[in-house]
């Protein structure tokens, strides 16, 4: 199921003329580009098996999927930067938190409504994601934005740190659904005469990711050079924090890592195999550190590269809403040409993929570059297009 890359990642805030930040536009470009991979990987190259599954995956498979673990935290993190640096040019926490009610009322319903019939071309499943997540965060963002600094942070810290406290509710029922989509792995709902629901993006602590990057927003006013250190002690921190942790085996992960069969790199694939269903500690201590990190060495960094990275950067909602049916309908024109027959891999169970059908990771990565190579003429446009206007609706597209 493609509820991975983010799976799912949506623009969480508007055009900002004045307030847009070079680093920021280049990291959710690059985080746009790698997620863009992954999904391609899903319906161009499925695997039976997961590729975090030690006992099957190659390292090239799993380094595939790994690094898109990246994608849903940075882009979340980023968001609330965003929500503060939007909010500089709103001029008071009323209006910031009006349009952050209807924003993200309007991202959740694109999510269910919208979103699901492009990864599917039809509704036999409601797939329940990263953008129905941004979309609640913004939502109860609207609130938290009121609370002192103080106790955001101390809110923030609880969700992210302490939320491995929480054990998994299971089963799911009736009376504990509730509980369930505030924290626990993913799970299903069955709501006649609605389709199947699946649940694999709940509340905390990405609700806590967002709102810290909204404490952190006042950095990105600093100077940069101040700002760059801030990022890299930050980001060093959590690091540390995270391999730290890791090593003693306890807290801060589900999974615990062990020595493999398989070898030396096998061993080290499971160190870094951490939980993001929901995130973890140690998930998110090494995601966002690497992001804050790359935030610091983006802040002055310029090459073509970079350059179209940011092109990316500055319209993701526009390209993840055409990434989709683009990866998605070439991937069952190519079934039917090449099988005989419409294959949904991402949504089919394997009994019913194609004989003939073989995973094969460098198909996937020329699509992957082929996508990418398509939609960045209509990104450079669009990019240009909202930089010459200033129409209302830019701040939910």
């Amino acid at each position: 199921m493609p509820y991975g890359p983010a799976h799912q990642l949506s623009q969480a805030v508007p055009h900002t003329a004045s307030l847009r930040v070079n680093s920021i536009d280049i990291l959710r470009g690059l985080v746009m580009v790698v997620m863009a991979l992954d999904h391609v990987r899903e319906f161009w190259s499925a695997t039976p098996y997961r590729p975090e599954d030690l006992s099957q995956t190659s390292v090239f498979l799993f380094f595939t999927r790994w690094v898109t673990h990246f994608c849903a935290p940075t882009f979340v993190f980023l968001s609330g930067i965003s929500v503060f640096l939007y909010g500089q040019n709103r001029g008071s926490r009323r209006k910031l938190s009006t349009f952050l009610l209807t924003r993200g009322l309007w991202l959740i319903l694109l999510e269910i409504l919208v979103i699901n019939f492009f990864w599917q071309f039809g509704y036999q499943l409601i797939l329940i994601q990263v953008i129905w997540v941004i979309g609640w965060s913004m939502i109860l963002l609207a609130g938290l934005i009121w609370l002192p600094r103080w106790v955001l942070a101390l809110l923030v810290l609880g969700m992210i740190a302490g939320h491995n406290l929480l054990p998994p509710i299971q089963p799911v029922t009736e009376a504990n659904v509730g509980l369930a989509i505030l924290h626990n792995t993913p799970f299903f709902l069955q709501a006649a005469p609605l389709p199947p629901i699946l649940v694999a993006y709940t509340l905390v602590p990405w609700v806590g990711v967002m709102a810290a990057g909204y404490l952190m927003g006042p950095w990105f006013t600093y100077p940069v050079p101040e700002r760059k250190r801030l990022l890299q002690l930050a980001g060093g921190g959590l690091l540390l924090i995270f391999v730290v942790l890791r090593a003693l085996n306890g807290y801060g992960d589900p999974a615990q890592w062990s020595t493999q069969p398989r070898g030396v790199s096998y061993t080290v694939l499971s160190f870094l195999n951490v939980s993001k269903y929901p995130p973890s500690l140690l998930f998110l201590c090494l995601t966002l550190g690497v992001a804050l990190l790359l935030l610091a060495a983006f802040e002055e960094a310029a090459n073509r590269v970079l350059e179209w990275l940011r092109t990316f950067g500055r319209v993701p909602f526009f390209f993840y809403l055409l990434h989709i049916p683009l990866i998605s309908g070439t991937a069952l024109l190519w079934t039917y040409f090449t099988f005989g027959k419409v294959t949904n891999f991402s949504f089919s169970p394997v009994t019913d993929w194609p004989r003939e059908y073989e995973p094969n990771l460098l198909r996937a990565y020329l699509v992957w570059l082929l996508i990418i190579l398509t939609l960045y003429l209509p990104c450079r446009w669009y990019s240009r297009f909202r930089k010459e206007h200033d129409y209302w609706w830019f701040s939910y597209l």
